[in-house]
């Protein structure tokens, strides 16, 4: 019949009859362990009671442990040193480092989003487990995409509209691509520009690959249009917003990474009526992975920004 947590002897109660077992009297062992000889007395009547054995033969010299007593001191040995061992592994465990959790973003949810949510992380404090070692790789969304699906990141963060076979996702935030210039700029006092003005207007672009480009392609498909060939084209959203302030070029792009630049005038943006840049921002991990501690924290605190 299975024992059950009401069935269980107490450690403390077995720990009194080991102790008497190695200092060779009850007054001993209740000095060694800091109680009252009286209280280790009663102690080792409650556990006769309870075990229904004699472990103690009672004389007027003292007590001393019976052959019984003896044996189930040895077998409450073993009991004592594997809860000391469980004690102390569980130790090693919460005192160890945190195993380094590796995540791929794409640059827009790198450079906004990603530390805030390790940042609620690290402000949970050791209540919260404390934040889990990050190592945050930035590539552009289809390099995200290859790194999750080859198993050499946990998640991914991305921002392309497609997503291959054999991912799982989560939408963690909404995005708008907006058409930004310098404040100098010809159209910086437009009210609004066509589509073919912004093609053919100087318009500089992310690489292939790029979840701000794929999502510029999807909206100039729905009206007709495309991307013309050999536009200039930079690595990342630094580099463009730098192309835009210093070179009167016209970009396309999130509207996280621009907002404090158009806020202090940096930028200027402008409307293109019937052009749809929306999109969303998405958590991706591997279909059937089973995600560490410290991933499935990350993916939370993601999920919990996301509302």
């Amino acid at each position: 019949m299975a024992t059950t947590s009401r069935d269980r002897t107490s450690l403390a109660a077995l720990e009194l009859l080991v102790a008497t077992d190695s200092h060779g009297s009850i007054s001993a062992a209740a000095r060694a362990l800091g109680v009252a000889q009286p209280t280790a007395s009663a102690g080792l009547r409650a556990l006769e009671r309870r075990l229904g054995l004699d472990l103690l033969e009672r004389t007027t010299r003292g007590a001393r442990l019976t052959e019984t007593g003896r044996a189930t001191a040895a077998w409450a040995r073993e009991v004592i040193e594997a809860s000391d061992r469980f004690e102390t592994s569980v130790a090693a465990l919460r005192d160890a480092p945190a195993a380094r959790v590796r995540v791929a973003a794409s640059l827009t949810v790198a450079e906004y989003l990603a530390p805030r949510w390790l940042a609620r992380l690290a402000l949970e404090g050791p209540a919260g487990g404390g934040a889990p070692d990050v190592e945050l790789v930035v590539r552009n969304s289809r390099e995200v995409t290859e790194l999750v699906l080859g198993g050499e990141v946990e998640l991914g963060f991305v921002e392309s509209a497609t997503l291959r076979r054999g991912l799982r996702s989560r939408t963690v935030a909404h995005d708008r691509l907006v058409v930004v210039v310098g404040p100098a700029h010809r159209w910086a006092r437009r009210s609004a520009l066509r589509v073919d003005e912004l093609l053919t207007g100087g318009l500089v672009v992310r690489e292939r690959g790029s979840g701000t480009r794929e999502t510029l392609e999807r909206g100039l498909a729905a009206v007709g249009e495309r991307l013309p060939d050999h536009l200039p084209y930079l690595g990342s959203t630094a580099a463009l917003k730098t192309a835009v302030q210093h070179a009167g070029a016209v970009a396309v792009l999130s509207s996280l990474a621009v907002a404090d630049d158009v806020a202090r005038g940096a930028l200027v943006r402008v409307a293109v009526p019937g052009l749809e840049l929306e999109r969303r921002l998405r958590m991706v991990w591997k279909d059937g992975a089973a995600l560490s501690p410290g991933a499935r924290r990350i993916a939370a605190a993601a999920a919990a920004a996301s509302g």
